[in-house]
């Protein structure tokens, strides 16, 4: 009896813990509200932009935002959204008199940093300077480093301006030694989301669209880092593609590098170009981003009519869908209350999806050709938009993609594992099945499929293809016979798929505002987001879920191999035929 009282009391102690951890947590939610409202920029400031954190299209106040991070010049987690906001108002911010990016690290694609690299060549019309400084630079970081007026390094670091590469992870011996056969069946010859699980190098048609798109990256990189160094698109494609400026003195040489200065140099840069003199670092008022962007007012308009711009980020599924998925019945029910909506006048959809479930694809297809029937929709594509991303793209009006975009995979494949050989002889497992029918017992995972089933699926994927060929040539008034040939699975950049008809304008999400302001004949209107974010009160909450706890602890324990088991984890929830594009192919 004395233990089991011992134990009760343990457990209401650890509960009374809990709470007070709770209440503190609380009271550093309010305490971070009462700060929001105090911030002011000083005369004579500079926007400090440090992406040290992944940057995710819509601005969500992240829970651990709220209680700010070890140094106050170190800025916390702002959405793509805000952060172009931010840079547009500090343009015309007399009390802004230029922007420092500390660069060592960048959680965004090149299609994101091209929103904001495009945003801080706007603000360089205004007369104000630009300063970038680094430890050290990857061909990433440097993109958006070539924009300032002044490019710093670390005497001591390195600029790894050596070309892209691309690598893809194969599973198909890791599979074989289990016991496990892949059944593939797909149409499109350049369908590479299947490839990981049935090989172990990429097929030739894969390798040539992976190795023209990431031609068509670096040459985008390579013609506007030209431009902003002040050099010849050969002579950047020189120094990437021979390496010429391993060293911190060669980069300067080469002209990638103004000057190697350590922090406090850069610091001291920075103090004479504001007219500081005889002061200490110290002195300079920064302002980091997750602060000037409570400063901005009215960023979004007050007029009674309604922009729409609609996030749509993740894995396409069916049903409600998680947190970073598309799901079809939670999406496509937004879409219907907004095409409902007299006040609203044009939808913006931005898509960031790598595409999933072929049917889910279609039930959010049919939504949004509803909407295209009553109000402008414009689609803007962030890094990818590709397979049941194109899919939902097809209806709008006008597609707006960054070179660097990924997109197309016209393409679908379906998927069934066959276990045999891991239950029978590995495990000692045996199946027994009577069944009314011949294909009574369809989707069993401990033998192969029989030649009638193949068949079935082949069918199936087929009549799949052939309606997304039929979506896709009606949204871009093309001939089905010229959606197939540029189809296939086959992946194409947004500079690619310009060229081809896929896409219609380059640009990021303000061009695309402005094409929907401007179908919908507008004046005064004002944007809204949706989904609508979460508020502090309801993120802190969601940290506390289970959920979330198991993501942070699966993160902290794989590290950087935590991609490889969502990507595992994604392939075991795998069902019905797939629209998605060739996933786990990084970029470096």
């Amino acid at each position: 009896m004395r233990q089991f009282f011992k134990y009760v009391l343990a457990a209401i102690t650890a509960y009374i813990i809990i709470f007070f951890l709770f209440i503190l947590v609380m009271i550093g939610v309010a305490s971070s509200f009462s700060k929001d409202d105090e911030v002011t920029v000083e005369k004579n400031s500079v926007l400090k932009l440090s992406f040290n954190y992944t940057i995710d299209d819509q601005d969500v106040e992240k829970p651990f935002n709220l209680f700010g991070g070890m140094s106050p010049n170190v800025g916390k987690a702002v959405g793509l959204n805000e952060t172009v906001a931010s840079i547009q108002n500090a343009k015309t911010d007399p009390n802004i008199k230029g922007i420092f990016l500390d660069l060592n690290f960048i959680g965004a694609g090149f299609a994101k940093i091209e929103e904001i690299r495009e945003a801080i060549l706007d603000f360089k019309k205004s007369g104000k300077f630009v300063y970038a400084y680094g430890d050290y630079y990857y061909e990433n970081t440097y993109y958006l480093a070539s924009v300032a007026d002044k490019v710093f390094l670390n005497p001591e670091g390195e600029v790894m301006f050596n070309g892209l590469s691309a690598n893809v992870t194969f599973f198909k011996n890791a599979l074989d030694k289990l016991g496990v056969e892949m059944q593939v069946i797909r149409h499109g010859k350049f369908k590479g989301a299947v490839e990981p699980f049935i090989l172990d190098k990429l097929s030739p048609e894969n390798r040539k669209q992976i190795d023209e798109y990431l031609h068509s990256i670096m040459n985008n990189l390579e013609n506007k880092i030209a431009v902003s160094r002040n050099l010849t698109p050969t002579r950047v494609n020189e120094i990437a593609n021979k390496w010429l400026a391993k060293t911190p003195e060669e980069a300067v040489k080469f002209g990638l590098i103004d000057k190697l200065l350590y922090k406090d140099e850069v610091l001291q840069e920075i103090q004479n170009r504001l007219g500081i003199k005889n002061q200490k670092s110290k002195d300079i008022s920064f302002i980091t981003l997750d602060k000037y962007k409570k400063t901005l007012k009215n960023r979004k308009g007050s007029g009674k009519d309604r922009i729409a711009v609609v996030y749509a980020d993740g894995e396409i599924v069916m049903g409600k869908g998680e947190k970073d998925q598309i799901g079809s019945e939670k999406f496509s029910e937004m879409i219907r209350k907004l095409r409902e909506d007299e006040r609203v006048k044009a939808v913006v959809l931005r898509i960031n999806s790598p595409g999933g479930s072929a049917q889910a694809s279609d039930v959010i297809w049919r939504e949004l050709e509803l909407l295209k029937a009553q109000k402008p929709l414009i689609v803007s594509m962030a890094e990818v938009a590709a397979s049941g991303g194109y899919y939902i793209a097809a209806p709008a009006d006008t597609i707006v993609a960054h070179p660097y975009t990924l997109t197309g995979s016209i393409g679908v494949f379906g998927l069934l594992p066959n276990m045999q050989k891991l239950l029978n002889d590995k495990l000692g497992i045996n199946y027994d099945y009577v069944k009314t029918g011949e294909f009574s017992d369809f989707g069993r995972i401990d033998r192969a499929l029989t030649p009638a089933e193949y068949q079935v699926i082949q069918h199936l994927v087929e009549n799949i293809y052939d309606k997304f060929l039929t979506r896709v040539s009606k949204g871009r008034n093309m001939p089905k016979n010229m959606v197939d040939s540029i189809g296939q699975g086959r992946v194409w950049t947004g500079e690619q798929g310009k060229e081809i008809n896929l896409v219609d304008v380059l640009g990021g999400m303000d061009k695309a505002v402005a094409i929907a302001k401007w179908k919908a004949k507008l004046k005064d209107y004002r944007i809204v987001e949706y989904p609508q974010p979460k508020s502090q009160y309801e993120e802190i909450l969601t940290m506390f879920s289970g959920d979330e706890q198991t993501k942070a602890a699966l993160k902290a324990e794989f590290g950087e191999f935590y991609t490889l088991h969502k990507t595992l984890q994604s392939l075991s929830k795998i069902s019905g035929i797939q629209a998605r594009v060739p996933f786990l192919i990084g970029i470096d």
